[in-house]
């Protein structure tokens, strides 16, 4: 047994990891700013858990795990240093629960905690008993973390700071290589460099399931069969490669979608209980996976329909005065529209309305064009200030600079606190409308306030 200390503990991605080291029987202790459910619930499944950072809260004999926002600073990690205790990044501590197993490592700019979900919810509806680990609830599972007695272990593999290059996968699934996290990267060339390193650390006989309707996944295939990793390919198109799935006959309704695969394997029917045509993607890299893994074909398929979705994305929140109120992850300007989209087909009819917070002064620096441009797919857009998450502040980057950037005829205006924002929406709404909370960050608490402002209104 081995002693853990995991700063940040509550965090969806760190919390994941203790529950899987607590379940392989390793002693885990750790600490988050302040309380949550999260953290009720790790106590409860024995870990020592602290609201707070303290360098008291630290065993002397225990690992420590960090993430790349942990700072220097941190009072627990600084008297880690200073005794000499080791230190483990989240990967690679999450590859030390995994060992033994069939890794799969799930990439991409966006899209990896669905298609991750999607393969562990239907591996597990094939009767396979797969472990996970998930950076988001899986409703279907009602938990983002499992090790189970299965051969598979499916992750979801973080691009951000380069560390899913800790991970020797049987099976890499990339969604797509979208440019991102430059604040780390620096080039989009360096981040598209990282993935072809990812790509080289599939084990010898693994697969590389690549999307072919992103561009820089395709690229990623091409080069990686050139290096002669085997490769598959999925999408809407013809194939680029050998080895390809096309998702053909689709069919987007506002609760399901449908379509057929067609691989080497023959012709089967999907049908999920989702929609978007994103997800429809994320399916058929998700079903790639689970017959490289032993599922039949056609078996992993129907059992694709078993997925409800993740928290936090597309995630109903309640209804008030006839308004709907959705809450979603979305933090890229791909993901932005993508989810707008599908809030169109669900919306029936009725106008779409979106209280957006952007994630980080670097991303929102470089992208609010492309945000703007995203945001303009909502009838009625709000915009509030950044949210930092480990960044500083950067002077004269806020949320206006992307409604600066509406395209003509945009209706997108910046309210900078998140409170004013959610009532500035809710004086908008009107019965029949969809409301949708965006973002990465604590814009997520708003469904509530929204919901509340509505009933007060009514």
């Amino acid at each position: 047994m081995t002693r853990f200390h995991l700063i940040g503990i509550g965090g969806a991605g760190m919390s994941a990891v203790a529950e899987l080291l607590l379940a392989r029987g390793h002693a885990v202790s750790g600490s988050d700013q302040r309380d949550s459910a999260t953290l009720a619930r790790l106590r409860g499944l024995g870990a020592q858990v602290f609201a707070g950072h303290d360098a008291a809260h630290v065993p002397a004999d225990a690992a420590l795990v960090v993430s790349t926002a942990v700072r220097e600073t941190n009072p627990e990690l600084a008297v880690a240093r200073e005794r000499g205790q080791r230190v483990l990044h989240r990967s690679e501590a999450l590859a030390l629960a995994a060992e033994g197993r069939d890794f799969v490592a799930v990439a991409g700019a966006h899209g990896k905690t669905s298609t991750s979900a999607m393969l562990a919810v239907a591996l597990r509806a094939a009767g396979q008993d797969p472990s996970y680990a998930i950076g988001g609830t899986v409703l279907a599972l009602g938990t983002g973390a499992h090790l189970g007695a299965g051969r598979a272990f499916v992750a979801e593999a973080d691009e951000s700071d380069g560390s899913f290059l800790n991970y020797a996968p049987r099976v890499a699934l990339v969604t797509n290589i979208e440019p991102d996290h430059l604040d780390h990267y620096g080039s989009e060339a360096a981040f598209r460099r990282a993935f072809e390193d990812f790509a080289g650390r599939i084990v010898p006989g693994g697969l590389l399931v690549a999307c072919a309707d992103d561009p820089g996944a395709l690229a990623l295939a091409r080069h990686a069969a050139d290096a002669g990793v085997r490769v598959r390919t999925y999408g809407t198109g013809d194939a680029p490669l050998a080895d390809h799935v096309r998702v053909g006959d689709r069919e987007l309704g506002a609760g399901g979608s449908r379509a057929v695969l067609a691989a080497p394997e023959g012709e089967v029917p999907l049908t999920l209980a989702v929609g978007g045509a994103h997800m429809l993607l994320n399916a058929a890299g998700a079903w790639s996976a689970g017959v490289e893994l032993g599922v039949a074909p056609g078996d992993m398929a129907t059992a694709l329909g078993a997925f409800t979705g993740t928290g936090r994305r597309f995630e109903d929140k309640g209804s008030a005065a006839g308004v709907r109120v959705v809450d979603d992850y979305a933090h890229h300007p791909t993901e932005v529209a993508a989810t707008l989209r599908t809030a169109r087909l669900a919306a029936a009819g009725g106008r779409v309305l979106a209280v957006f917070q952007p994630h980080l002064y670097s991303r929102t620096q470089n992208f609010a064009a492309q945000f703007a441009d995203a945001l303009a797919l909502a009838d009625e857009a709000v915009v509030t200030d950044v949210y930092a998450a480990r960044e500083d502040p950067v002077p004269g980057v806020d949320g206006a600079l992307i409604t600066a950037a509406a395209p003509a005829g945009a209706r997108e205006r910046y309210v900078a606190d998140r409170l004013d924002a959610a009532r500035a929406v809710a004086d908008l709404a009107r019965p029949g409308d969809l409301v949708l909370t965006l973002g990465a960050g604590d814009v997520t608490e708003l469904g509530p306030v929204i919901l509340e402002h509505l009933r007060g209104r009514a």
